[in-house]
């Protein structure tokens, strides 16, 4: 592996996602949505005016675990599907397709990480301006939680830009998946619940957890902001089945990772098999 074709790749990538505006376009979009939230986040109860970290990371996560999977499957599959000209320069370089999908893959999360970072820490700047810096830690572990969750949809992107091949086909794929992890996917478990046993319902809800990572990062983002006891018998449950509060973490960042690896290297096989 040249990692040096990897970076140049990368940067490349970043630049033209820079180029093309949709990096300033989802760094406004983050931002915007990260001050609306804190300062109308209790509109509801009367009240209006920005909220901590922990109000607002609390007001954020449905929006982020909705919107960033969308983002991160439509960025790569954008790029690992462009034009077909630019597609055959760059595999006719002395690079492997190996490097080339590495590079794509971490330029788009260089865009990501760009758009993120400008607009939630623009929008962290004006918060602690307001309220000062209580909970500051948990807003930007909130931040890099939304980052895995990125890589996360990166590599899905990429597996069914790679397989999908057309770029309608790819983008269907993707809009699937969006719609089965983000929406179906937890209402099929409950339906399934139905017809086990209370116990092993109990059990299949607990594991089912890690076949889906908008879950896994829902649920670590309750327990980065509160005590996940606070949901009840369920959410004390919940965390005895992983293991405590530290093992939690552990697990669930790593299943993320797993999350990460598995489809990238699909995406890898499968472009090193591809006649182009």
């Amino acid at each position: 592996m040249d990692y040096r074709a990897v970076t140049t790749i990368a940067l490349q990538e970043l630049k033209i996602n820079i180029r093309n505006k949709w990096t300033l376009i989802f760094a406004l979009v983050f931002g915007a949505l990260a001050l609306a939230i804190s300062y109308f986040g209790m509109v509801t109860a009367g009240l209006v005016g920005f909220q901590g970290f922990t109000r607002t990371v609390a007001s954020l996560v449905n929006l982020v675990l909705y919107l960033l999977p969308l983002v991160s499957l439509t960025m790569a599959t954008l790029s690992l599907t462009g034009e077909k000209g630019a597609s055959e320069l760059l595999f006719s370089q002395p690079v492997t397709r190996s490097e080339i999908l590495l590079g794509k893959f971490l330029g788009l999360f260089l865009s990501i990480v760009t758009a993120t970072f400008f607009g939630f820490g623009l929008s962290g700047l004006v918060i602690a301006s307001r309220v000062g810096t209580e909970g500051l830690a948990r807003y930007l572990g909130f931040v890099g939680l939304a980052l895995l969750l990125a890589l996360v949809f990166l590599s899905l992107g990429a597996m069914v830009a790679v397989l999908g091949r057309s770029q309608a086909k790819a983008f269907g794929l993707s809009l699937f998946l969006w719609f089965f992890f983000v929406l179906f996917y937890d209402l099929m478990v409950i339906g399934l619940t139905f017809v086990l046993k209370e116990r092993t319902a109990n059990l299949f809800i607990f594991l089912s957890l890690f076949g889906n990572p908008v879950g896994m990062a829902r649920v670590t983002s309750i327990f980065l902001v509160s005590d996940a006891t606070v949901f009840g018998a369920a959410g004390a449950a919940l965390l005895k089945f992983l293991g405590g509060r530290a093992a939690s973490y552990t697990i669930l960042l790593a299943g993320l990772m797993v999350w990460t690896a598995v489809p990238l290297l699909i995406a890898d096989r499968a472009l090193r098999r591809q006649d182009i």
